[in-house]
């Protein structure tokens, strides 16, 4: 099981990786050439879009995957159920376009939803697939999916910027990525199942389905609700510098930690009858995840100025500030996510569930709040709600995964130590740098920052560093700390 998780993980994370490489240096030329107004107008789309995709079917999807045995016909009745559903929504986005745009006093909002309805029409051909093949925990073929999409979305992105298509690039280059990847799952797949319509006794299915789905409208009111409440009180220009901001910061929990969860449910969900063999799982997880996102993240908030300028260009600098408040919120977030699909997994939905309740009442309370001293408060909004969050989860999640919070803790205490001990060293040497390009400035500082905090991981946590090096190599390390 371990070298099948290695190599799911390998060719999910390690596309995954090539892809969002391909798509982020689209993204960050994009960005340079199009205006922080266009990023505003195309983050208020995404309200709407996010909050009907909840009713995608994806919960559906990990249902089946969930499940040890499924027939044809159970099987059959979750394709034509995601048709159903994903079809629906595409026409209720149309319908409803023009009130999205009322509320957020921007009339070209209804074109840009009634184009995006499009993307529901490719959600079942690539959900479907995808779940055919998490059954098998074979990632190899859509991992070959995930990259060629990422290329089909990259070069459209780039030309329309350069076409001058302004926000339009924004909605076409998604279009082109879902189109490419629904053609290429079900092809990579070679399913040959038709739909069924037909959904009597799909109730179990059904109603797991439902409780993913509820709990991920939770999860939206909480993660949306800054736009939602933003949108209509920031200018398109100040709420694009912010959202532009959020997408910096969450990168890696947002494009690389999904991957790893994708993987994660596949495998939990066959070790459901061996609870300590899960335990480790979560804390070899959650321990590996910190080692990379900590100095990530720690780095963003220390080198937010020179980094900002580099990555986004100069237009994009009142930027930069907000970086530096979110970035330092996203450890907390990082670690959140990484619950539900262990709880999902070993059929414990409702821990997810009950807990996106708690963060739907937090975040949009701390947005509610923060939104009184502008950008500014609504990105601070995130560094004093989310830990909140997150202890609320830990203490309602820890004990069904069978572990104890002070081996959570303990796990990954090394990790945070060398990146707060990291960031303090790069923010005193900027200090004394002197003026210089920031893209010079960026990577004397990076190089710096990776020198002091390998350094101090080889000195004080040499057994992480180990455990990580025999993971990467394949080799199934004893874990360093027990879950007990």
């Amino acid at each position: 099981m371990f070298a099948q998780a290695r190599r799911a993980v390998i060719w999910r994370s390690g596309a995954q990786i090539v892809g969002q490489l391909i798509t982020w240096a689209a993204t960050f030329l994009v960005i340079r050439i199009l205006d922080p107004h266009d990023y505003g107008l195309f983050a208020m789309t995404q309200v709407v879009l996010s909050f009907l995709n909840m009713l995608n079917g994806a919960g559906l999807t990990r249902g089946l995957i969930q499940q040890r045995e499924a027939d044809d016909r159970s099987i059959r009745q979750l394709y034509g159920m995601l048709i159903v559903l994903n079809f629906s929504l595409g026409a209720l986005q149309f319908a409803l376009a023009p009130l999205a745009a009322a509320y957020f006093h921007q009339p070209v909002v209804t074109d840009l939803l009634r184009v995006q309805s499009f993307l529901y029409f490719t959600t079942p051909f690539v959900a479907f697939p995808y779940a055919l093949l998490a059954r098998s925990i074979d990632f190899k073929h859509q991992a070959r999916v995930y990259l060629l999409s990422s290329v089909a979305g990259a070069i459209t992105a780039l030309a329309g910027a350069y076409g001058g298509l302004g926000v339009w690039t924004l909605i076409a280059a998604p279009i082109a990525l879902f189109t490419t990847r629904a053609i290429g799952m079900t092809i990579a797949s070679g399913h040959r199942y038709r739909p069924s319509f037909d959904f009597r006794g799909a109730g179990t299915l059904a109603k797991f389905g439902g409780i993913m789905a509820t709990g991920q409208l939770f999860w939206l009111l909480q993660s949306q609700a800054d736009v939602f409440i933003g949108g209509p009180r920031l200018s398109p220009a100040t709420l694009g510098l912010y959202t532009t901001g959020l997408f910096l910061t969450q990168i890696l929990v947002s494009k690389f930690v999904p991957a790893i969860n994708d993987v994660a449910f596949s495998i939990y969900a066959r070790m459901q009858e061996d609870p300590a063999a899960i335990a480790l799982g979560f804390l070899r997880s959650a321990r590996m995840v910190m080692l990379v996102a900590m100095p990530f993240y720690i780095g963003l908030a220390a080198t937010a100025e020179p980094l900002v300028a580099t990555v986004l260009g100069p237009k994009w600098m009142e930027a930069a500030p907000l970086v530096r408040l979110l970035a330092l919120s996203m450890p907390a977030m990082t670690m959140q996510v990484l619950f539900s699909p262990v709880c999902d997994a070993i059929g414990r939905p409702g821990i997810g569930l009950s807990t996106g309740i708690v963060g739907a009442v937090i975040m949009p309370t701390s947005f509610l709040v923060g939104i009184h001293w502008g950008v500014t408060g609504l990105a601070t909004s995130w560094l004093i709600g989310y830990p909140i969050y997150l202890a609320i989860t830990a203490a309602r999640a820890l004990p069904v995964i069978g572990v104890s919070a002070r081996a959570l803790i303990g796990a990954i205490t090394p990790v945070l130590i060398a990146a707060i001990g990291m960031g303090a060293v790069v923010v005193t040497i900027d200090h004394w740098l002197p003026a210089m390009a920031p893209q010079a400035r960026v990577a004397i500082l990076v190089a710096i920052g990776a020198a002091v905090y390998l350094g101090w991981l080889s000195l004080f946590a040499r057994d992480m560093l180990r455990e990580a090096l025999d993971m990467a190599r394949g080799r199934q390390a004893a874990p360093v700390t027990s879950a007990a």
